[in-house]
């Protein structure tokens, strides 16, 4: 029975429209089919392996089986179209639109500020609404769950989730009891600083006493959620009714070929049996979670993928006498779903193994995932690192097979693994179904993970425990501990098992086993994954955990009687506790506009991003949505895969028989200069050298990006490769560093180091960070065909210099070439200047073949080529007195900066500029020398080595205060800066607001009165520790760079009234076109809806600075009044002669009078410029300031940590938009969260980078956020130095989640302590659970004594 030749038909539905496919590429997802042949743009790529859940969608088919309809969300960039047969699609463009109306779901988190970026937004919208299709009133844990495949880099997630708290029908207000004490309604007592503004509350000068004139009102609110339109179940549209008849006929075979791919979908058992004895290698596919990424990611191919999801014994499920028994391709969601029945019917005692595999489930990917991916897939993908192998195994689950042969049912041991990635399984075998069995009476069942992220995140050591005691005994019958993470498959420790069998289960038993796994669960030091010593010290802690747990059910079944077993020590008992998270509440205080504003008069008011309503509806368009060119080509960049080597030869010949394939460029086909970059140190195409992985070689064009991606892997190139040097200390062992080294010396640091108490000294190493920017890198490039013009729509920062570039590249003057952003997918410094590497390709290649030419780079690209935050050494030598001054600092800082110089000169002297934080230290000798290496150039980051200086300076801060035996927080305070004061470089502190924001943060925390709480709870904790830190920041504001500190604007008046204003920043998310629309609207004094900006572009605005450094609100602000004032004074004469006409007849009136109605404006910020040889000058206009104080918990056994409570004060002087502002604080910490505690690069020794996507580089998700979050700005404190009284925010807060850090390590000094050790210790930046368990030191880690370095190839090093 071979597939029909005949082409088949797919027919599905897209917003309640129907689509008829006749061919139809097997490959193509559905993501690619909504944006290039229906032009659905509002579902976006993100990552393309489902990580990031900007693509996700709802599906909905009619279920034959459980005759329902059923809504669930899916990664459109892993759904394969051929799998939509009789399946509707609802995307972000089908729920609303600004045209008719927003969906509440919409609405919301446009209304709420939850949208800044607004790349991610559409895949938020989509899971929520999905949520509401399914449960029309959710509990805000619903809600919570339901963002679990959902990540957001601008926001901080918090206006996210109190937008859609609003739909939770179990919480009232702030998630406190209403109105009761610290509910956010109750206007006594504000859970943030004890009530109101933090005067005594009704004393005089507080907030709250209505009697006082002139007294600032602060205010809790920044939307109205009076004003949403109520949620409608009834007026969603409905289910397409020819589907619903559908599912009553029979169902046909059907068949699909593409040009590499044929896929075959089944409906009955016996054609699939069929089909695997004739296609033994075919691949089953039920949700192409797993084939999806190996096809894209790993180069993978499989001709022909059989898809069993329409087959009635695959999908069934059966409560059998001894188990549950699912179909192979039931999915994770609904196993879910009946094992979370089975558990709340049976009695507890039949349902420990399924209360396992719940545990797995509820962290294993994202709902998205969970909804299409089979519980068969998961099992035959064999990864070493599954979630759930361990737990089947360990429970000796039972699976059955069928072939041409009949069935056999086999059970899995340690013998179903054969290999990696292998089993037992024969090819032309198929997995019919799993048996997961019922626990017995005195039989227990616990399942442990281990990640870097506990939401959606792969494993580093994951385990299924089971024990069985003899009746009424807490003898061992049997045990089975299963692990992931061990070896290249799941393992059983039979040893260990055989050992433990007949043994009492008590302390001995304990130890012996704790010996007998580290024997047994022994890993290579340079095992693949790295992180040798945490993931043998974690099977460890996870049989302790089952030992403690299984202790505790003992002795609770046998409710004490026949003593049976020794009881669990109470302070042991928080180490059984399984995590759970608690009901999220926060609250954020700004200062309301001073009474008598005008109404009209927005600065100061929380006025909502003015793309949000766009963006929440899928109508916001960025680079990669613009409509394609008729006969536009697509590029793919070749790149390097050596670190550092000479090219022999690049040979395209083979990409040439690709289809669509049209050309390959390289450097011969520049027709300008090749040589490019800040420094001009880089190539367009490389030459004769490649200098790190992911340098670039050449491009290949074609028609279409998977034509032009399958003929760029078919470019071969041949190297001679050359020693690398990838870290920083290689560099410093060769002395391979950039020429320029800088300094900043002030005072006698040896008569400082004489005159001191102690001395201490120390390194400190922080790792780098990827922005991940949702939006990758994109441009499209369209030559005009004359005199060279060319237009470039780029995602950018920087106009000015991808002009500039593009322009050389190209031979032509920059008045040829024009750059063009609307907005971008988020930015965060990496689109300041890396875009050029790509922007400038795809330049050259639109000119050689005259045609568009558009590129947006994959993730797994972005990720290689674009380069990251710098990682940073430090190396400290301190004098401080008793009391804890700080007399004297010698300092070096060394960051590795990659194979150019890039921007690394600024980011280095942004460190030494902040190398004292907020201190005062009269002796300072400093140095930053900045180490070239083979690694893709490192570029700018929000805080631009400001936060490396200054985490340096609190490691030496918080190591000098334990020497003291001081607590932290006073050894701080007493060495703060003063009103007046000079820096170390020799600039005076004025409006120097710090220690205000200090006191106020300490009691708006209840510091005190929760350190004592801590000190009490980790007396009583042995395995889980709390700790607490506050931390200040000063930030300098201004580009370092003088002349970088310009702006300029235009303004334009119609005829009508209305202004189209343009300025030279961009809007990536923070808000700065709003901000400008706010400016504008107070100048001319008309409403803000009077007013529009489109975008940015060089031939409006030239010359621009890249929207950078946190600047771009005070220049472009200041630009944009400039040239308001100067129409205002041309329309003097005409209001004067008409004082009561409206904006509208004046600017009629001027028209008619020829008058000019448009104007320029620029400003630049004066008297700035520092000389690092004299250290003199002044570097910065002013400072931003802020303190945060955060609380954390440990688990001291796996290093995991919970963020339990932050509190923020910030000083942005006389807010702009404090909803904006706000936003951006959160977003900053979060993203700095990410920064000091999870997110981490790891590459090669020979400099190749491993994490290349979500998929293993960990950003903060919803679940990471702290549970209490509070943010607070400072009131009155106008800045006389920017627009309208305000401050810049957008980089200052990063740091201030240091303060989760720093609180880390005080949780586990206390854990050290009861390990008997007191000493400081190192903590390297990301504390990572890996860092964080390793840090705490006890019997388990000594175990497992580390390899001595310099004996084994390491799978990862430090760069």
């Amino acid at each position: 029975m071979a597939p029909n030749e005949t082409g088949d038909e797919l027919v599905f539905f897209v917003n309640g429209k129907k689509v008829v496919e006749k061919d139809v590429d097997p490959e193509t997802t559905l993501l690619t089919y909504l944006r290039r042949k229906l032009g659905l743009c509002g579902t976006k790529l993100g990552c393309g392996e489902g990580g990031c859940g900007a693509c996700t969608v709802m599906i909905s088919k009619y279920d034959p089986f459980r005759k329902k309809i059923l809504h669930h969300t899916a990664n459109a960039c892993l759904f394969p179209v051929c799998a939509l047969h009789h399946v509707a699609v609802t995307t972000v463009e089908g729920i609303g639109n600004t045209k008719s109306r927003l969906h509440p779901a919409q609405e919301r988190i446009a209304k709420s500020h939850g949208s800044q970026c607004g790349f991610c937004t559409p895949g938020i919208v989509m899971s929520m609404y999905t949520l509401l299709r399914n449960k029309p009133e959710p509990k805000m844990e619903d809600i919570e769950d339901a963002f679990q495949g959902n990540l957001c880099r601008c926001t901080g997630y918090r206006p996210i989730l109190e937008g859609y708290r609003t739909f939770a029908k179990d919480l009232n207000c702030c998630g406190r009891v209403a109105n009761g004490t610290g509910c956010c309604r109750s206007e006594r007592e504000n859970s943030m600083n004890g009530g109101c503004c933090g005067g005594k509350a009704n004393g005089p000068g507080c907030c709250m006493n209505g009697k006082e004139e002139n007294v600032t009102m602060m205010s809790s609110s920044l939307f109205n959620s009076y004003e949403f339109q109520p949620l409608d179940p009834t007026q969603e549209p409905i289910f397409p009714p020819e589907l619903m008849t559908q599912s009553n006929k029979q169902q046909k075979q059907l068949c699909f070929k593409g040009e590499r791919v044929m896929w075959i979908q089944p409906t009955t058992l016996k054609e699939l049996v069929a089909l695997k004895s004739q296609f033994p290698n075919a691949k089953l596919v039920v949700g192409n979670t797993e084939v999806g990424i190996e096809m894209r990611l790993k180069n993978m191919l499989y001709p022909v993928i059989i898809a069993p999801a329409w087959i009635s014994e695959m999908n069934a499920v059966q409560h059998t006498e001894t188990g549950v028994t699912f179909g192979a391709a039931c999915t994770l969601s609904s196993v879910e779903e009946v094992l979370r029945k089975a558990v709340a019917e049976l009695p507890p005692y039949k349902t420990e193994v399924f209360q396992g595999v719940l545990e797995q489930l509820r962290w294993f990917a994202g709902p998205q995932i969970r909804n299409v991916a089979a519980l068969g897939g998961n099992i035959m993908t064999a990864s070493p690192i599954s979630d759930l192998n361990p737990v089947l195994m360990a429970s000796g689950s039972k699976l059955t097979l069928v072939s041409n042969e009949g069935k056999r049912t086999i059970t899995m041991d340690e013998k179903f693994f054969t290999g990696y990635r292998k089993t037992v399984v024969k090819p032309e075998e198929i997995l019919l179904s799993v048996e997961i069995p019922y626990s017995k009476k005195g039989e227990y069942f616990s399942a442990f993970k281990q990640a870097s992220r506990r939401e959606d995140d792969i494993a580093i050591v994951t385990c299924g425990m089971r024990v069985l005691f003899q009746d009424g005994t807490s003898r061992v019958e049997e045990i089975k501990l299963s692990y992931g993470g061990m070896a290249p498959t799941t393992v059983l420790a039979l040893k260990t098992c055989q050992e433990l069998t007949g043994r009492d289960w008590n302390e001995k038993l304990l130890q012996d086993a704790c010996r007998l796994l580290a024997g047994e669960m022994d890993l290579s030091p340079s095992a693949p994954g790295g992180m040798v010593d945490f993931r043998r010290t974690l099977t460890l802690s996870f049989f302790f955990k089952f030992y403690l747990t299984v202790l505790q059910k003992l002795s609770k079944n046998h409710n004490g009687t026949n003593n049976l077993c020794e009881p669990v020590p109470s302070n042991y008992i928080s180490a059984t506790e399984l995590f759970h998270k608690d009901p999220i509440a926060n609250a954020q205080l700004f200062q309301e506009v001073p009474r008598g504003q005008a109404v009209e008069d927005m600065v100061g008011r929380p006025l909502m991003h003015v793309s949000a309503a766009k963006q929440a509806c899928g109508e916001a368009v960025y680079c990669d949505d613009i409509p394609h060119y008729e006969n536009e080509l697509y590029l793919t960049l070749v790149t390097s895969t050596k670190a550092h080597a000479k090219i022999l030869s690049v040979d395209a010949s083979e990409a040439q028989s690709v289809p669509g394939f049209v050309c390959f460029v390289s450097a011969k086909d520049v027709p300008g200069s090749n040589i490019t970059g800040i420094a001009n140190d880089e190539t367009v195409f490389a030459e004769d050298v490649v200098t790190c992985v992911g340098h670039i070689i050449g491009a290949v064009l074609a028609d279409t990006q998977e034509h032009s991606r399958r003929a760029a892997k078919a470019v071969k190139i041949k190297y001679e490769e050359l020693k690398p040097i990838v870290t920083i200390q290689e560099a410093i062992e060769k002395q391979s560093f950039l020429k320029s080294i800088k300094r900043i010396n002030k005072g006698d640091v040896k008569k400082g180091f004489e005159e001191s108490d102690h001395i201490l000294e120390g390194e400190m190493y922080l790792g780098g960070q990827e922005h991940f920017y949702l939006e990758t890198h994109c441009t499209v490039a369209v030559p005009k065909g004359e005199d060279g013009e060319m237009e470039l729509f780029v995602s950018t920062q920087n106009l000015m210099k991808t002009q500039e570039f593009a322009a050389n590249a190209l031979g032509v003057p920059s008045n040829r070439v024009v750059v063009r952003v609307k907005r971008m997918g988020g930015g965060f410094g990496g689109k300041e200047t890396r875009n050029t590497i790509l922007t400038t390709a795809a330049a050259v290649a639109a000119f050689k073949t005259g045609r568009p030419v558009r590129c947006m780079l994959d993730r797994d690209e972005d990720m290689l080529i674009s380069g990251g935050r710098h990682p940073f050494l430090g190396r400290y030598k301190v004098g401080f007195m008793k009391n804890g001054k700080v007399k004297s600092l010698e300092v070096s800082y060394y960051c590795n900066g990659g194979n150019s110089v890039d921007l690394s000169y600024g980011v280095m002297d942004r460190a030494l500029l902040h190398l004292d934080n907020s201190y005062n230290i009269p002796n300072v000798s400093s140095v930053g020398i900045i180490c070239k290496t083979n690694l893709p150039s490192n570029t700018a980051f929000r805080g631009f080595g400001g936060p490396q200086g200054m985490m340096i300076a609190e490691c030496w801060m918080s190591d000098l205060a334990r020497k003291c035996g001081l607590p932290p927080e006073e050894v701080r305070k007493l060495n703060l800066y003063h009103e007046g004061d000079l820096t170390h470089f020799n600039q005076k502190l004025e409006g120097f607001t710090l220690r205000r924001c200090w006191d106020e943060c300490l009691s708006s925390s209840s510091y005190h009165a929760r350190k004592k709480l801590i000190e009490e709870f980790n007396k009583q904790n042995r395995w889980k520790k709390r700790g607490m830190c506050i931390i200040p920041t000063k930030f300098g504001i201004s580009f370092t760079i003088p002349f970088l500190n310009q702006a300029g604007a235009l303004v334009h008046v119609y005829t009508d009234g209305s202004v189209l204003l343009t300025h030279g920043g961009t809007e990536m998310g923070q808000g700065l076109h709003t901000k400008m629309i706010q400016v504008a609207s107070r100048s001319l004094g008309i409403p803000t809806s009077k007013i529009y900006i489109s975008e940015t572009s060089t031939n409006t605005v030239p010359n621009t600075s890249p929207t950078a450094a946190s600047v771009s609100a005070d220049i472009n602000g200041m630009a944009v009044h400039n040239a308001c004032q100067t129409i205002l004074k041309r329309l003097e004469p005409i209001k004067q002669s008409n004082p009561k006409g409206s904006w509208e007849d004046w600017i009629k009136a001027a028209y008619e009078n020829c008058v000019s109605l448009s104007a320029t404006g620029f400003y630049r910020i004066p008297d700035l410029g520092y000389d690092f040889e004299k250290n003199e000058g002044k570097p910065f206009c002013y400072f931003s300031y802020g303190v945060a104080c955060s609380e954390v918990e440990i688990d001291c056994l796996t290093g995991d940590h919970k963020n339990i409570r932050t509190d923020i004060v910030m000083d942005v002087g006389t807010s702009l938009n404090p909803a904006i502002d706000i936003g951006q604080i959160e977003g900053a910490f979060v993203q700095g969260l990410g920064l000091f505690t999870m997110e981490e690069l790891r590459y090669s020794p020979e400099g190749n980078l491993y994490t290349r996507g979500p998929g293993m580089y960990k950003i903060p998700a919803f679940g990471d956020i702290p549970t209490e979050f509070y943010v607070s700005l400072l009131r009155d404190c106008p800045n006389s130095k920017a627009v309208y009284s305000s401050k810049a925010v957008g980089e200052p807060p990063l740091f201030l989640s240091a303060s989760v850090f720093y609180a880390i390590k005080d949780a586990i000094y206390s854990a050290r302590k009861d390990s008997g050790l007191t000493e400081p210790f190192r903590l390297d930046s990301p504390a990572t659970p890996e860092r964080i368990r390793n840090a705490c030191v006890d019997i388990f880690t000594k175990m497992c004594p580390s390899a001595e370095p310099g004996t084994f190839k390491p799978w990862s090093v430090r760069v």
